[in-house]
């Protein structure tokens, strides 16, 4: 039995007439009668009566033609937009993002993404570059935008953005006057520093900025979110390092200054590798490169 099958039924119960049902079906008669012998054939019973001039539907024929009344709106909406789904045009995109994103590229990326795909629904998740390339490869996440993420044949790569260094400091501190600082200034002070299996590549980029002095690195705390780490800028508890962006969001009490170094801190968007990824996650990674660029 086949789907076409019953909606050439249901058109014909709704005619009782072959020419006209074969019209709106846009068919020729023959071939509609022998598919609806098919269909009786297959249930078994009789749906037509032929016996007279006019066609009229049996007990049997109309118990399916109000089922089917039932059945194929449903059918019709459960199918309706898969081709949108297909070319990205509906549906859902889950999106990983640092928080250092979040303030500046994500809002700029998110507002071009509604406008061109109005119907596409942006799942936004919170989570470090580690743990977006995990989900990234379990399937549980279209795009990532990650930082400082070393290339790799488990993801695509999309450059975004390359930014300095910066220090932050309370707004008291004695280097919050500096107009650019050493690496040596900055490890001379207790640091706020974060986990290296959560985001390898930036605590690595960090390692490597302020190597001329690292034998005299000294953490006071390792915190996952920059948020964290600003906090306890604030209270006195250390300095971190961070991206040039987190200049978006420092508060009054908290200065940052740039370290002098020729390394730059890379945001990149990731998906799905070999051209695997969804038509909506390509089309975000778009808009994330236009705003990176605007």
């Amino acid at each position: 039995m086949e789907l076409r099958q019953l909606r050439y039924f249901s058109v014909l119960a709704e005619e009782l007439h072959f020419g006209r049902a074969a019209e709106r079906l846009h068919m020729s008669q023959p071939p509609l009668s022998v598919q609806l012998r098919k269909l009786e054939d297959e249930l078994g019973v009789p749906l037509l009566d032929r016996s007279t001039r006019r066609v009229e539907l049996t007990a049997a024929g109309l118990e399916l033609q109000q089922r089917l009344a039932q059945v194929l709106p449903l059918l019709d909406e459960a199918l309706t937009g898969l081709d949108e789904v297909q070319l990205g045009m509906r549906g859902r995109v889950a999106i990983g993002f640092v928080s250092s994103a979040s303030y500046t590229l994500l809002p700029a990326g998110l507002r071009g993404f509604r406008e061109a795909r109005p119907h596409v629904e942006p799942q936004l998740l919170p989570l470090t570059t580690t743990e977006q390339i995990e989900r990234l490869q379990e399937g549980q996440l279209d795009v990532g935008i990650v930082r400082d993420a070393a290339e790799s044949p488990l993801y695509a790569s999309s450059a975004l953005r390359a930014e300095r260094l910066v220090v932050c400091v309370p707004r008291d501190h004695a280097l919050a006057a500096a107009e650019q600082v050493t690496p040596a200034e900055v490890v001379a002070h207790p640091l706020i520093g974060y986990p290296r299996h959560m985001m390898a590549g930036f605590v690595d980029l960090v390692h490597a900025a302020l190597a001329p002095a690292r034998t005299q690195l000294r953490y006071a705390h390792k915190v996952v979110h920059e948020e964290t780490g600003l906090g306890f800028v604030a209270a006195g508890e250390g300095l971190t390092v961070l991206p040039e962006t987190v200049r978006e969001q420092l508060p009054a009490s908290i200065r940052a200054v740039p370290i002098d170094t020729e390394l730059r801190s890379r945001l990149v968007a990731i998906t799905a590798p070999g051209g695997a990824e969804s038509a909506a996650a390509a089309a975000f990674v778009e808009c994330l490169v236009a705003a990176a660029r605007g």
